[in-house]
């Protein structure tokens, strides 16, 4: 009888470690962030945790995600952004823009080389920018009319994410990347700015500005190539007698670019890859109106049309509503695609700041209960209390 007496009170004894671990954890989270929010579900769906996951919150840059998961669902992992060229009459050459968000110098390079050798090195009398891809009024709900690299606008045809990298000393300005040469439009916006030293400045007020700035850097590459420019650089549709002389395909396939959006977290390469959503799925231009359409169709299917509100798709727009079990649900659905999170520790996750703002979800490893989908809001500006939280999340349970 005794030794049946004690297996048995042994047996519920172990019964009763994981409950108490749990207890203990939650009580430890409860402790370090009483008004927080915090959810973690198990590969189940079980919630381990949830404490104030019915509150909505603003979930800054962990938007990102959401827009990662649209992006591959409706463009797929191996979508590639292209920019058209064509050659006119008197060798002009005539670019369209098709909102491709790495124009960058290290990909203007190659393009240039494979443009000159498909028109010739011969002189081009003028370039012409056609950038009706995008509405030449769109805005991004939170975007400010600000200076700053993350206010940058959204555009058709925009190189090095709509800003410029340069260093300043005194009225001398040049360019602050061995790869990117200086152009006058950039010379003379650093020299309006109040900028000294080296800064990255974003072509905000003025679309005009931002596409000018790309002719004249793509011109300069052309120069690099071989090709030269003779003409002016000027705006214009491409005449529909004309057909493509090259088009460029982005050298990043959907899945690398989304990659390095959710590690650097940039606000314009989110929003470009958004808008491409609703262009690709109900036609161009692109508007915000059909990504959001797009998207509230998508987040309807998987009834989450309630518990994650979308304004835009970089997080940048407080106007952005989620839930914890909402975005939870997501992180469900995002899961074959987690690698693409930042990962370190035994997780990959997202974060997200504002100004009393701090986020972070994803996946994490524990001990007891195998991967786990957690989210994470603060209203506060303690950006690393949130990370003690994970890491009581990942010790505890």
């Amino acid at each position: 009888m005794w030794p049946h007496l004690l297996a048995l009170a042994l047996a519920c004894a172990l019964l009763l470690l994981p409950a108490q671990a749990l207890a203990n954890a939650r009580e430890t989270l409860a402790a370090l962030a009483p008004s927080g929010l915090v959810l973690v579900m198990d590969e189940k769906g079980n919630e381990l945790v949830a404490q104030n996951a019915d509150r909505p919150f603003v979930p800054a840059s962990v938007t990102k995600i959401v827009t990662a998961w649209l992006a591959m669902e409706v463009l797929g992992p191996n979508y590639r952004f292209k920019t058209r060229f064509y050659l006119g009459e008197n060798r002009v050459l005539y670019i369209r823009g098709g909102g491709d968000p790495l124009l960058i110098s290290e990909e203007l390079a190659p393009l240039a080389s494979a443009l000159v050798a498909a028109v010739g090195k011969q002189p081009l009398s003028g370039i012409v920018l056609d950038a009706s891809y995008y509405p030449s009024d769109i805005r991004i709900p939170g975007i400010e009319n600000t200076d700053e690299a993350y206010d940058a606008l959204n555009s058709a045809l925009a190189v090095n994410f709509n800003t410029i990298h340069a260093v300043r000393k005194g009225k001398t300005v040049r360019s602050a990347e061995e790869q990117t040469p200086i152009t006058p439009l950039a010379i003379s916006q650093f020299l309006a700015r109040d900028t000294q030293g080296r800064g990255r400045i974003s072509l905000t007020q003025n679309p005009a500005v931002g596409l000018h700035y790309a002719g004249e850097l793509i011109a300069a590459f052309i120069e690099r190539a071989g090709g030269s420019v003779k003409g002016k650089i000027s705006t214009g549709a491409v005449p529909k007698s004309l057909e493509p002389v090259y088009v460029h395909h982005q050298s990043r396939p959907l899945s690398e670019i989304l990659a390095g959006l959710l590690l650097s977290s940039n606000n314009y390469i989110a929003n470009q890859v958004f808008l491409e959503i609703g262009a690709h799925r109900l036609g161009g231009p692109v508007s915000l109106e059909k990504s959001l359409q797009v998207a509230n169709e998508m987040l309807v299917k998987h009834g989450l049309a309630e518990s994650i509100q979308l304004k835009e798709g970089s997080g940048i727009s407080r106007g952005n509503r989620f839930t914890a079990r909402g975005l939870a649900r997501l992180l469900r659905l995002f899961e074959p695609h987690a690698t693409l999170l930042r990962s370190g520790d035994g997780a990959h996750f997202k974060t997200g700041t504002f100004s009393g703002v701090s986020t972070l979800a994803g996946y994490a490893d524990t001990s007891k209960h195998g991967r786990v989908r957690f989210v994470i809001a603060l209203t506060s500006n303690d950006g690393t209390m949130r990370f003690r939280l994970l890491k009581t999340i990942q010790s505890g349970l």
